[in-house]
């Protein structure tokens, strides 16, 4: 029989929590102006702790974890994984002698790993997939007269997801994910006449209501290099995919009182207008070298065509992308009984990618240095409950051609189980 109470459990604590996973996870950076925000990856904390390393890793250490990167990696999951996270990112942003602190957390991940045979697992959960927020003022001045251009956005994409993997023979895996984007890109320019009294002021409001499915592939292939060494190599690819859109948008004018909007009229109005966003082709590659349940060391190589994204059949000027990761872990001993230091996963990594915004022909590109902790806790008979810990410190943009650099600080911490759900016994 099922067991029926972890399974109701299980679905109860989704439930619960999938409205917060939905939520989009807030950013404060100017440069999530363009395309669909910042990008998020799809890493778990152990992998961000390790440079964001994914692509080439099956399994690592003495737990089962799930690799959202790489479907092709489920067909290892022997046990059900449970995995919840959540992350705090603190910000420093510089411009000339102006600088800004900010600070946001969310829930960051929910999702399973459940096997199906000795060779194959379902994986689905929820996550982010893009970020977008930001607010900035650009004081210019119109036909001799001084005007503040005011830019604001929020919102992102969310990714829920279910994938399949399976074993090939003793070597080869392969996988898929079929994913459904969905969320809401909004943005809001203003041109404000502080200056003058009578002056009326315009504020154009866009609302991007996005969703639709994405498919991504993945393949492993795992060699033994010596008694207790495996390598494993890896590739993902995900194809150009067109994400239904119903747009909004509304231009008004108004006047400003004690900082209050008093709305005088609408100019323009357009409602829940269909249209198409189209998501760009990628490929992913890595690799990895592992010492069974010791260390393992790997680097990935990851690139979009993000040049062919395009918003209601328009082009938007992105460029294209690439980035690369180079990581590990090590575990001084996994057997240790008197000493828990020698228990904990210790991981790094470091990670650069190019992103797709290009402005006053400067490349903004993000580098960070990574690393982290996996804490095991106490065991049940048939459970093993893990806190994987993440710090990333790294930036984004640069100080050149009048430009924003972030400093950026984030945190993630995740709680993995292991456990025998949704195992079948002959006896109640």
């Amino acid at each position: 029989m099922i067991i029926i109470k972890k399974y109701t459990l299980a679905l109860s604590f989704i439930m619960a929590l999938a409205g917060g996973a939905m939520a989009q996870s807030t950013t404060s950076s100017p440069y999530s102006k363009y395309g669909i925000g910042n990008l998020k990856g799809s890493y778990l904390p152990q992998n961000k702790a390790m440079g964001n390393l994914a692509y080439g890793i099956s399994s690592f250490g003495g737990y089962q974890n799930i690799n959202i990167s790489n479907p092709a990696s489920y067909s290892k999951i022997r046990l059900t994984v449970f995995d919840v996270g959540a992350n705090a990112d603190f910000q420093n942003l510089n411009k000339g002698n102006a600088s800004e602190k900010n600070f946001n957390s969310s829930l960051n991940h929910l999702i399973f790993g459940v096997p199906v045979t000795k060779k194959s697992a379902l994986s689905f959960g929820i996550l982010p997939y893009s970020n977008l927020g930001y607010e900035f003022i650009n004081k210019t001045t119109v036909d001799t007269f001084a005007v503040n251009q005011i830019y604001r956005g929020e919102g992102g994409l969310t990714k829920a997801y279910l994938g399949y993997g399976f074993d090939i023979g003793k070597h080869l895996s392969l996988g898929v994910n079929m994913s459904y984007l969905f969320g809401n890109l909004k943005q809001t320019r203003a041109a404000e006449y502080t200056n003058y009294v009578g002056f009326l002021n315009s504020k154009t409001e866009e609302n991007n209501a996005v969703g639709g499915l994405d498919f991504d592939f993945g393949a492993q292939y795992i060699t033994v290099l010596g008694k207790k060494t495996r390598l494993t190599i890896g590739y993902t690819g995900g194809v150009k995919t067109q994400l239904k859109t119903k747009f909004t948008q509304l231009t008004s004018r108004y006047n400003l009182n004690s900082g209050s909007e008093t709305r005088v009229d609408s100019t323009n109005f357009k409602n829940e207008v269909g249209g198409k966003i189209t998501l760009p082709a990628n490929h992913n590659f890595g690799f990895s070298i592992e010492k069974y349940n010791k260390w393992l060391i790997g680097a990935d190589f990851r690139t979009a065509q993000w040049s062919q994204f395009t918003k209601n059949g328009s082009g938007q000027g992105l460029n294209n992308t690439y980035g690369f990761s180079v990581g590990g872990q090590i575990t001084p001993d996994i057997n240790a009984v008197t000493n828990y230091l020698k228990l904990i996963d210790y991981r790094f990594g470091i990670n650069y990618d190019k992103t797709y915004v290009n402005i006053n022909n400067t490349n903004i590109d993000v580098k960070s240095l990574n690393f982290g902790f996996g804490f095991p806790l106490v065991s049940s008979r048939s459970a093993f409950y893990k806190i994987n810990f993440t710090t990333e410190i790294g930036k984004r943009g640069t100080l050149n051609n009048n430009l924003v650099k972030e400093n950026f600080y984030n945190f993630s911490i995740g709680f993995t189980i292991n456990d025998k759900w949704f195992q079948k016994y002959k006896y109640d």
